[in-house]
């Protein structure tokens, strides 16, 4: 079996062909509809993105499992040693206005942790890898996150956030920012340019799994909302939300959440 670092290199070219495919689309007027039941809207991109990765990642590693947003569900995919978990275009609704920040999300679990992550945004030209035992870096130069106090914090996260039900006292005084695609997130709190990204909503793996790997080479604590190690491949196939943040603001952020 091929090694982290050998299922890097292999990401590392599928995200760049992921980001060719995405580019003839974007700002095309592409085909777009709404998957229902809340899973929000879908285009023909996603799918000739998700087609081409599933052709090329399956058939240069066929005995790994494969979950990704857009393909049906394979319960299989929990009994192979490793497996691919992929978001083919991670901020579609940003890819749909037009806007630059959408990503191509693709990680490799061996059972349930990540050893090889991608996270390529092509229309920015930022492309963030990580392996196992290997360094967080971002077109090739490493980065690391910020060691703040939760007061005065930039934290990506979204409006509900602050509420002040899921806190145990006042709301800290953080800055909230938003970007569409969350895989993003925490590939910005990895590289310090905000202090962290929180989500206090069940997370998809696919939308968070090569980004969690990335933060944690990079030196941040990425956990789900509780503290918990993040654990991949699961029936469910969602993370209970997440912190991931330098050692101090993760701690911090952890004692003040309800």
């Amino acid at each position: 079996m091929q090694g982290p670092e050998a299922d890097l290199h292999l990401l590392a070219e599928a995200a760049a062909e992921a980001g060719q495919i995405a580019m003839r689309f974007w700002r095309q007027d592409p085909v777009t509809w709404d998957k229902g039941g809340g899973a929000g809207p879908v285009t023909e991109a996603d799918l000739a993105v998700n087609d081409a990765l599933q052709a090329g990642l399956m058939g240069a590693r066929p005995d790994y499992g494969w979950l990704s947003e857009e393909s049906e569900a394979d319960p299989s995919r929990q009994d192979a040693r490793r497996c691919f978990i992929i978001d083919p275009i991670d901020g579609t609704r940003a890819f749909i206005d037009g806007q630059e920040g959408f990503s191509h999300s693709l990680a490799v679990a061996e059972g349930e942790r990540i050893i090889a992550a991608v996270v390529h945004l092509p229309v920015l030209d930022l492309t963030y890898t990580a392996f196992a035992q290997g360094p967080a870096l971002l077109n090739g130069q490493p980065i690391a996150p910020t060691d703040c106090d939760i007061q005065g914090a930039r934290v990506l996260t979204y409006r509900a956030v602050s509420d002040l039900h899921h806190w145990r006292g006042p709301v800290p005084t953080f800055r909230r920012e938003f970007r569409s695609s969350l895989a993003w997130r925490l590939c910005l709190a990895a590289e310090g340019r905000f202090d962290a990204a929180l989500s206090l909503r069940a997370a998809w793996e696919w939308d968070i799994a090569a980004g969690s790997l990335i933060a944690e080479r990079a030196g941040a604590q990425a956990t789900d909302r509780r503290g918990h190690p993040m654990r991949f491949n699961s029936t469910r196939a969602q993370v209970d939300g997440l912190v991931v943040a330098g050692p101090r603001l993760h701690r911090q952020m952890l004692d003040a959440l309800a």
